[in-house]
């Protein structure tokens, strides 16, 4: 996982460095027949990737993105109508029966499908009409790491090229430098503070809610951690009431809109005695973790889960675990 983890930021400059004529041809198809409904289809990591992807198309175009319940497809048959529909893919393995089933359907029906994947020869590659290879590498650990980071890239292509924004291109050729840095970020700060923990909230909101809810799944994996990842603000709803004495959160707060929320959130749930963790960049007021800055505000939550899996990597081992080897997992899960 380690090693794996590390490599991502060369994957990334690999994945940056090809199918640019594809991604070109795909950003003027989308101006060019804009599709009216816009699905996302993952499981697990994979879905925390389409989340981001989902909130930057939104924010930037204004367009509506739903995550799709596959179950609709391969349990009920639902005769969903594909008439201006856009499918987007994301997986690792491109192996998992309830994402070829719906991209297949979508394809036969007359959808926009397209599929972020790392095996280019996987049945999920072959069902949609477009597919975006991650170029990741082989990835033989169970805890997704490099293919996770990949996807957030191919995300945050995906928006420029529907926008054919020369700036963010840009930003993305300059990410990879960033991603070395974030790799190499003393994150050890949060394994002392989390060592004796077997419950924590993760914190995040906007474009930084994919990776709380990534690092959330990545505690469960590799720590036995039962950690649940939250809204900023939908935490101070019901969740708020199991916030005691010492009760650890990790926040993530990168720049952005969200920022200044994140920030009040840390500082009145340290006042509470919350045990508090907080992700930002460096110099901002009350961090205990280092967010490096990438080359776009956008990009950071990139740069955060990049530091973060070096971490919980070693937070696993310092709590007895084997993050190579976590109980009951297996790397390739196929669900109908």
């Amino acid at each position: 996982m380690l090693t794996e983890a590390r490599q991502a930021p060369a994957a990334v400059a690999c994945q940056l460095q090809r199918d640019q004529d594809q991604w070109a041809a795909f950003g003027a198809r989308l101006r060019a027949q804009p599709p009216a409904t816009l699905l996302t289809v993952a499981r697990g990591s994979s879905d925390h990737a389409a989340h981001y992807a989902a909130y930057l198309v939104m924010a930037r175009m204004g367009r509506l993105v739903t995550s799709m319940p596959m179950s609709l497809v391969t349990l009920y048959q639902s005769r969903i109508r594909c008439e201006g529909l856009a499918s987007f893919a994301f997986s690792q393995s491109g192996q998992s029966p309830d994402l070829v089933g719906p991209t297949d359907y979508f394809r036969q029906g007359g959808a926009l499908t397209c599929a972020f994947v790392n095996d280019p020869a996987s049945p999920l590659a072959r069902a949609a009409e477009w597919l975006f290879p991650l170029h990741a590498g082989e990835e033989a650990s169970v805890a997704a790491t490099k293919s996770f980071i990949a996807q957030l890239v191919a995300g945050a292509r995906l928006a420029a090229a529907w926008q054919d924004d020369a700036q963010l291109r840009e930003a993305l050729l300059g990410l990879p430098q960033a991603l070395e840095e974030a790799a190499r970020a003393d994150w050890s700060q949060a394994v002392e503070a989390l060592r004796d923990a077997d419950r924590l909230f993760v914190i995040g909101r906007g474009l930084g809610l994919p990776v709380a809810l990534e690092a959330a799944l990545k505690f469960k994996e590799t720590c036995g951690i039962q950690a649940e990842a939250f809204s900023g603000a939908e935490i101070q709803h019901g969740p708020m009431a199991l916030i005691a004495d010492g009760y650890p959160l990790l926040i993530f707060a990168p720049r952005g809109p969200a920022q200044a929320g994140l920030l009040e959130l840390a500082q009145a749930m340290r006042k509470r005695g919350a045990r508090v963790l907080l992700a930002a960049p460096e110099g901002t007021p009350g961090a205990t973790l280092r967010i490096v800055q990438s080359p776009a505000e956008e990009l950071d939550p990139v740069s955060a889960i990049q530091s973060f899996y070096p971490m919980v990597e070693a937070l696993a081992r310092a709590v007895g675990n084997d993050p190579d080897s976590p109980p009951h997992l297996k790397k390739v899960t196929r669900t109908q």
